[in-house]
């Protein structure tokens, strides 16, 4: 067979029996394999050998030789595999000297691992902890090996080194001592990197550092413990106030309470159910818990209204802080005995525990009534408001002989038709120094609110006050006389609460009283008889 681009050589004539051979198989492959070699050698450099063997690494130029098996490279994508190989140790190595320039002799190492070309499989992994010998790790740090050291030394007290007697008692090993006891100081204490080098610490010095953290700890508890006893400042209840209404429950007083009213500047106001069925005191179905607050930073104005109330008399000096709450609140119970007792609607006392008070609520279905701000009324109804609040002002200073001293349209109830008075924990008795400046005032805000509201025929504040003392607020005389006749006796000043009665039924009747609650030893405050 002839051919124009070449001439083809003539195939070897086999028979049936070579063909058949193992033998023969194997040499016409090695033969293919060497004819491939020889073409790619003259295709791929036909160029000067030695010259390109010098850009080629001797990993490459060794896998392309044929081994002694018989096998050899036999395409680029090889050669290109091998190339990439070689790259990627390359750069592991690189990650790996950065790795360790990084961590230097920190005791917290951060490894590279991600950034790794070729990751090790869990097979490599288990392969490696298998042969991991535990004598052949490293300390962490110089602390972990100072510690070893320390530890070595035998029950005796002493040991030889180097031909000399160490003792435990010995500096150099007593300030090391110290220094790994760094180590357990707490978290927030700086000690300073002290690894890097031969730290040592004096019993002096490292005695100093001890008690100096101990102080600070124990600065940071109080802090702590002050911020906690004062939570009722902020929102919510402190564990003392949580305590006395779970006490209130266990005692069938409550049933439960439920989320936040209102709060206030003085006191937080919580909704809550009470117990039909209690057989110390008649609670209603819903009630109100009055949290006073126990800080004491807006007192501060407040001692005006009790420094100058005979039944509270010199009591508001001779307290703490929270019992000063308790006075306060106290204060209130006392006020809301005294408006009931005349007829002036308010919500009614059931209970009064330290600084925790229990009334009735005034409202519907877990839905308080209204102040007189936020009422939505019509101009019939701000005339009603009107004439219902100028007869409790009245009512408040002939019968129960109280002034409001903070009456506002945000401390007036609006419910059902009807106005209710409350926050009367600052109402004083007219014999007050400022009483009657606190009447003209609650005067001016009831008369100004309600010319707001388009209110026709609204009294001025000095014919309001007329109205409700009989005389002016600019004649002082007559003011002063009235003080006077209003003035208690000297026997009944001091008594908390407590008036003159001639009836002997009713005295027997709180002396009886009066003996129950000494044999019950009772502690809960029950609203007294104005």
């Amino acid at each position: 067979m002839s051919s124009p681009w070449a001439k083809i050589e003539k195939p070897e004539a086999v028979n049936l029996q070579d063909i058949m051979s193992e033998q023969v198989a194997a040499d016409l492959a090695e033969k293919e394999n060497q004819k491939l070699l020889k073409n790619l050698s003259d295709n791929s450099f036909p160029h000067s050998q030695q010259g390109d063997n010098n850009d080629i690494p001797e990993e490459v130029l060794e896998a392309l030789k044929v081994e002694d098996n018989g096998e050899s490279v036999s395409s680029d994508a090889e050669i290109a595999r091998m190339l990439q190989a070689q790259f990627d140790r390359e750069f592991d190595e690189e990650v790996r000297r950065n790795q360790d320039k990084f961590n230097g002799a920190s005791k917290v190492s951060i490894s590279y691992k991600n950034y790794l070309r070729s990751q090790p499989t869990e097979n490599d992994e288990s392969e490696e902890e298998e042969i991991e010998d535990i004598r052949d790790k490293k300390d962490w740090d110089r602390f972990d090996k100072m510690e070893r050291e320390l530890g070595s030394m035998p029950t005796c007290g002493y040991k030889v080194v180097d031909g000399n007697i160490v003792t435990k008692h010995d500096t150099t090993m007593n300030g090391r001592k110290n220094a790994c006891k760094l180590l357990s100081f707490p978290p927030g204490f700086q000690t300073g990197d002290g690894e890097n080098f031969d730290l040592k610490i004096s019993n002096k010095v490292y005695n100093s550092l001890k008690t100096y953290s101990k102080n600070e700890q124990s600065k940071r508890h109080k802090a702590r413990d002050k911020k906690e006893d004062h939570a009722t400042a902020v929102f919510g209840l402190d564990e003392h106030t949580t305590l006395l209404l779970y006490k209130m429950m266990n005692n069938q007083l409550l049933d439960s309470y439920n989320g936040v009213i209102s709060i206030g500047k003085e006191a937080v106001i919580l909704h809550a159910f009470g117990c039909p069925g209690c057989e110390k005191v008649e609670v209603p179905k819903e009630c109100v818990i009055k949290v006073f607050k126990t800080t004491l930073s807006e007192f501060k104005q407040r001692d005006k209204y009790i420094k100058g109330d005979h039944r509270f008399k010199d009591r508001i000096g001779k307290q703490t802080s929270r019992k000063t709450v308790h006075i306060w609140a106290e204060k209130e119970m006392a006020n809301l005995c005294r408006l009931k007792k005349a007829g002036i609607p308010c919500p009614q006392v059931v209970m009064l525990k330290e600084h925790v008070l229990i009334m009735s609520f005034i409202g519907k279905d877990r839905i308080p009534a209204k102040k007189l701000k936020e009422a939505d009324m019509e101009t019939a109804d701000y005339i009603v408001a009107y004439d219902q609040v100028v007869n409790m002002m009245k009512t408040l200073f002939r019968d129960a002989n109280l002034i409001h001293a903070d009456l506002s349209e945000y401390n007036i109830l609006w419910f059902n038709g009807q106005c209710y008075f409350i926050d009367v924990s600052q109402s004083v008795e007219p014999i007050h120094d400022n009483a009657f400046h606190f009447l003209f005032r609650d005067c001016k805000n009831v008369t100004n609110f309600f010319e707001r509201k388009l209110v026709p025929k609204v009294a001025s504040p000095e014919e309001l006050f007329e109205s409700i003392t009989g005389y002016n607020f600019e004649d002082k005389e007559e003011l002063l006389k009235l003080q006077l006749a209003v003035k208690p006796k000297p026997h009944t000043i001091d008594r908390l609460h407590a008036e003159a009665v001639d009836n002997f039924d009713e005295i027997w009747e709180s002396f009886n009283a009066r003996d129950d609650i000494i044999n019950n030893k009772s502690t809960v405050v029950e609203p007294p008889k104005a």
